[in-house]
């Protein structure tokens, strides 16, 4: 499975195995059934006939192959009101086959367990200074926390069926399973992950976190259609999704909002060239600007076992973990909501530099929104209006919106929840492969 969560999408299934024998129409009979009820379960049997147009034995056939798989549940009878014998309610197992999400930050490893009701079960979460350690080490501390995720899983009566991770770099296409290709706050080239995994058959398919940040937010959050997804952790990440589909690019490199120029005679941004908007709105800039001192860089300390945040309950909200770690996003809210003059007219000057990528951005691609994700969306409230009004001054050619411009309701968690969502969303849209997997 890639980690774009896009191989199995509507249609694909037919298009990559040429004409149809009777197993594909099956495979392809039982993937209708099974995104019919994710789309609007409960439902009974003929309520799934008459939505699908598939006969009433046949879809009594595929509804018993997906509950005997465990995808589906059927309830008590229901009555409702119409003709004929009641029908059983339909609906997906939230206890059953689930998605494990994986995320390395500079400063910290994620891990989550969604069911297949697209609802958090486990969510853990541990800092760790992971820009210019061994990526041995880090993942090695991961695959740690990947293992406690899912024990935590099992207790819970969910089967983990699909990792995948979501890393601050860049994840080729034409080996979109485990190696990342550059990930420079990381300080990573050409790392293997399944090479570095230490648990065999465990190793996650891997994911830029940009990407996979915008698939959750096109799956759980506020976009739709077509929508350009910026976010910031120690660098900016951007994607780009197309009439609902990602985009990513030919060689798998899309979405690097942090490198297009602003300034072309500017700051020298990490990647080498001049005037990025890197060094004018990513984290380390915005920190800079406002005056921070050595009080957000204490020595890290690390976690014993015992001390990893609990797991969310079932359909938990955000639980960054409970110590107190450094949390520079957090400080900066914190001060500006303060009224600290330095901190807001740092985040104000990153906004309009944001603003004027944004900018060419809409220009260039004509989206219906502008969705600000990760640590963008906790800042929010002071940085849209510098970008609105950067968007209005260089929006000229179009109708812009101001409302066409928001932050994520997933903020910080949309990486490690797309990374999760992305196993979840397969089993909707191919729940075969449980069974079939050298056909996916």
């Amino acid at each position: 499975m890639a980690a774009d969560g896009q191989q199995t999408a509507d249609g694909d299934l037919a298009a990559r195995r040429g004409p149809a024998s009777q197993q594909d129409m099956r495979r392809q009979n039982l993937a209708l059934v099974m995104r019919t009820v994710a789309a609007a379960h409960p439902l009974s049997r003929a309520d799934v006939a008459g939505r699908t147009g598939l006969t009433r034995t046949a879809v009594s056939s595929l509804v018993d192959e997906l509950i005997g798989g465990g995808l589906l549940l059927e309830g008590e009878l229901e009555r409702s009101g119409r003709v004929g014998r009641p029908g059983r309610a339909l609906v997906l197992n939230g206890n059953g086959p689930a998605g494990l999400g994986l995320e390395i930050g500079v400063e910290h490893l994620s891990a989550c367990v969604l069911d297949l009701r697209g609802e958090v079960r486990v969510e853990l979460h541990r800092p760790a200074p992971n820009a210019g350690r061994p990526a041995e080490q880090t993942i090695a501390e991961l695959a740690e926390l990947a293992a406690l995720a899912e024990r935590e899983a099992v207790e819970l009566g969910l089967r983990v069926v699909g990792r995948v991770l979501a890393v601050p770099g860049s994840v080729p296409l034409d080996d979109p399973t485990s190696r990342v290709e550059h990930a420079p706050n990381l300080g990573w080239h050409q790392v293997d992950v399944a090479e570095l995994w230490p648990g065999p058959g465990t190793a996650p398919t891997v994911g830029n976190e940009a990407n996979l940040g915008a698939l959750a937010e096109l799956w759980q959050g506020t976009g739709s259609g077509t929508f350009v997804h910026v976010s910031a952790g120690e660098g900016i990440g951007g994607a780009l999704v197309l009439d609902g589909r990602l985009f990513p690019g030919v060689r798998g490199f899309a979405g690097e909002l942090g490198h297009l120029t602003v300034r072309p005679d500017g700051r020298t941004c990490s990647c080498g060239a001049r005037g990025c908007l890197e060094p004018y709105a990513g984290l380390a800039a915005v920190l800079r600007s406002a005056g921070f001192t050595d009080e957000l860089d204490e020595p890290y300390e690390p976690y014993e076992p015992d001390e990893l945040a609990e797991p969310a309950e079932s359909g938990g909200g955000p639980s960054l973990t409970s110590r107190q770690e450094r949390d520079p996003i957090a400080e900066l809210a914190r001060r500006a909501e303060a009224g600290d003059p330095d901190t807001r007219r740092a985040l104000q000057h990153a906004g309009t530099a944001l603003g004027t990528a944004l900018a060419a951005a809409v220009n260039l691609v004509d989206p219906d929104s502008l969705v600000l994700g990760g640590g963008y969306a906790d800042l929010a409230q002071w940085l849209l209006p510098a970008m609105r009004t950067e968007l209005a001054a260089l929006i000229r050619v179009r109708p812009w919106p101001e409302e066409a411009l928001r932050a994520s309701p997933l903020g910080r968690r949309g990486p490690v929840l797309g990374a999760a969502l992305v196993t979840v969303r397969s089993l909707h849209t191919d729940p075969a492969g449980l069974w079939l997997p050298e056909a996916a």
